[in-house]
């Protein structure tokens, strides 16, 4: 049988970009709860590698038996996808996770937001300068413009220590991030973007279970209460119930919107769009955590909400 015609990535696309956006945007408002999520989980001892083995083998798992219900096909693995499934499931998806969690235990989730963050830019260099795609110069501006506005966000200039183990993890975050954004462009246009991120969370899985096998797990710890601190330190819930939400609405539901959104915006618009995480987050804190909200902090958000039409502008 005949080799099947793939198109350019930009000839696969629809022009639908304000659902594009509208997805990205979503994901990144579901992320940024997500991180205080976690937080939480990890004031329970739990390492950050365990952490991210529980959030790929739990989404794989309910994403898999979701497929197998009512489309089985989509799960066939064709033995010329192993190489890129591999890389995509072990250096983007099973990485950015694992950095970030080791990232936010040592950093305050804006600062490793921010820094997590560069992977636009190394998005747009890799699209400027490997694949020779065309990138205007609104775009330079707009990632100018956003990187800006996450500093005045999270407030960098105020006397911050940074440990440097959370900045080597947000700087490692930021390329598993890069590569999982177009690793996922490039197969947008062959597969559905529900078995793209299942086949990706299947090796990332495969990944954890060999450096932490599954019989010395702390089970122990999953059925504990833990305070959700700050305004609901009053409140406790069973850790189980916290690694439920992210799962499910911390990782299946973005990643697939951000893989989705893909069908209609470049990587690099998507790496933009998707800054509003650290803006969403900073929110997200001062209103769970009691984190202070400054004037400059808003304004910071304002750039930001600015830099992303100013990319949506760029036609």
């Amino acid at each position: 049988m005949a080799e099947p015609v793939i198109l350019p990535i930009a000839e696969r696309r629809e022009p639908r970009p304000v659902l594009g956006y509208a997805m990205v945007m979503t994901a990144a408002t579901l992320w940024a709860v997500n991180g205080t999520v976690s937080k939480v989980i990890l004031t329970t001892g739990l390492s950050s590698l365990r952490l991210a083995q529980v959030r790929s083998t739990g989404a794989f798992l309910l994403i898999a038996l979701a497929l197998a219900a009512v489309r089985p096909e989509t799960l066939r693995l064709r033995r010329r996808e192993l190489p890129y499934f591999i890389l995509f499931g072990v250096g983007g998806l099973a990485l950015v996770q694992w950095f970030y969690f080791l990232a936010i235990h040592r950093l305050e989730i804006g600062i490793a937001l921010l820094i997590q963050y560069l992977a636009p830019v190394l998005v747009a260099l890799w699209a400027r300068y490997v694949l020779h795609e065309p990138v205007r110069k609104r775009i330079w501006v707009a990632l100018a413009l956003a990187l800006t506005g996450l500093a005045l966000v999270v407030e960098i200039w105020s006397g911050l220590s940074l440990n440097t183990a959370g900045v080597a993890a947000s700087l490692g975050a930021a390329g598993s991030y890069a590569l999982y954004i177009l690793l996922a462009e490039q197969r947008i246009g062959e597969r559905d973007p529900i078995s793209l991120v299942c086949m990706g969370f299947l090796f990332a899985s495969i990944l954890w279970a060999v450096l932490r096998p599954w019989w010395s797990f702390p089970v122990h710890v999953v059925g504990e209460d833990v305070s959700l601190h700050g305004h609901f330190s009053s409140v406790h819930l069973p850790v189980w119930s916290l690694m439920a939400w992210m799962i499910l609405l911390g990782t299946i539901v973005p990643f697939a919107l951000l893989v989705a959104s893909l069908r209609y915006i470049s990587a690099t618009r998507a790496g933009i769009v998707a800054m509003v995480e650290p803006v969403a987050g900073t929110i997200v804190a001062w209103a769970w955590l009691g984190e202070s909200l400054s004037g400059v902090q808003l304004v910071g958000a304002l750039v930001v909400l600015a830099a992303i039409f100013l990319a949506q502008s760029a036609r």
